[in-house]
């Protein structure tokens, strides 16, 4: 079926799920290499399992079909595409000038922690928090601060007072904020973000905002950028990227967000001396087009994620009454405590052995006492999730 977006183009209404095996695809054949196993179903890597919009091939094949790749320089309407796309689904009015390009939302955090701060600085995050934070702390030679989320009976909160005291005692320049939580779900309400924002800004603690996955958004909820809560051009930029709206990590485009002169100015510097300008071509068109013309795609794509949460939640809890899961309100990515079931130091071999699955385990993502838990990627057919239900039940029903 066919529908008109905002734009009054015309957008194929239709998902594709495609068999990725053999395809060099990190998600279905990187399993031996990060594994061990070949033949595992893979729920890892925040990675979809669905063709991206028609749109978006539609433009890429236009462009290859030119047949002249030399250097590229991007139209302004790929700056207006996503200026658009972040007034209308957040409310966030984006300047042209704040506009700065990266291959991806890690190297943008890398660098910026090079730009911030000075070796040993302090830099804190809430764990259990996405892994590539604490490597990019600790690989970068400055010091890792954790202030952990605390965990209710539905999901997690800030620890306010034991932030402001870690920020306090370890001299911290920079905090990591995830927006939504990746990997237990969390979408901040504003007040939440603004408590956070105001401590940072009370001892000038710059804030990277990590908010790629913010289109991926549950009934109920809504995403608030950072940088629409208050004064806080001084100390934050965001990160974002249509990489996880859309599954187009391999085009290596995301975007930053600095409304502060002096802090882009400092980005700039920096990227000068690397001698980074910008991307390549297919990543500037292929972001353009889906923010352009991918809407109705997009919201197809969020009622199957959504539909794949209740499905593998109401099995699990049906079949395991001692599991525990966090509410998801944002991100494709379902965070499950099993350690009810399973000694933490077996979690690994029943996993892969036993149910031949293939999830990131809570053990990497920084902090103690999530050794027992999954997270469990819900962006593929609805028929890996019922057969990656069916796995589990077998395993530990008692």
């Amino acid at each position: 079926m066919d529908a008109k977006n905002g734009t009054g183009e015309v957008e194929m209404n239709k998902i594709v799920y495609k068999e990725r095996k053999n395809t060099s695809s990190m998600k279905w054949d990187g399993c031996k290499e990060k594994f061990g196993e070949e033949n595992l179903l893979p729920l890892w890597v925040a990675d979809m399992d669905f063709e991206v919009p028609s749109c978006v091939k539609e433009a890429l094949m236009e462009y290859i079909n030119l047949g002249v790749f030399g250097y590229y320089q991007p139209s302004k309407e790929y700056e207006e595409a996503f200026i658009r796309w972040e007034e209308t689904y957040h409310n966030y009015k984006v300047s042209r000038d704040w506009i700065r390009f990266s291959p991806g939302v890690v190297p943008a955090f890398n660098w910026l922690i090079h730009i911030l701060t000075e070796e040993n600085d302090g830099v804190i995050i809430m764990p259990p928090v996405y892994y590539p934070f604490r490597d990019a702390i600790v690989n970068n030679h400055r010091t890792l601060v954790e202030s952990p989320l605390l965990r209710t009976e539905n999901g997690y909160v800030i620890d306010y007072e034991d932030f402001e005291e870690k920020i306090k005692t370890n001299d911290v320049k920079v905090f990591i904020f995830c927006s939504p939580h990746n990997p237990v779900g969390r979408v901040w309400k504003r007040e939440e973000i603004q408590r956070v924002m105001d401590i940072c800004k009370k001892y000038h603690v710059y804030v990277i905002s990590d908010e790629i996955h913010q289109d991926i958004i549950m009934k109920g909820y809504e995403q608030i950028p950072a940088a629409t809560t208050g004064d806080y051009d001084e100390i934050l930029v965001t990160l974002t990227a249509a990489t996880k709206t859309f599954n187009l990590a391999a085009c290596q485009n995301s975007i930053l967000i600095i409304p502060d002169e002096k802090l882009r100015g400092m980005y700039d510097e920096y990227l000068g001396r690397l001698r980074i300008k910008g991307g390549n071509a297919f990543g500037y068109i292929a972001v353009q087009s889906a923010y352009e013309h991918g809407r109705v795609w997009f919201e197809e794509v969020l009622a199957v994620i959504e539909s794949n949460y209740h499905l593998l939640r109401k099995r699990l809890e049906e079949e395991l009454p001692e599991v525990w899961i966090s509410d998801l309100e944002g991100t494709y990515l379902m965070w499950i405590d099993l350690s009810n079931y399973l000694k933490r130091e077996k979690i690994e071999q029943v996993l892969q052995n036993q149910c031949g699955l293939a999830v990131d385990y809570g053990a990497w993502f920084c902090g103690n006492g999530h050794e027992g838990f999954i997270r469990v990627n819900l962006a593929t057919r609805p028929e890996n999730i019922e057969m990656a239900a069916q796995k589990l039940v077998e395993a530990f029903k008692m």
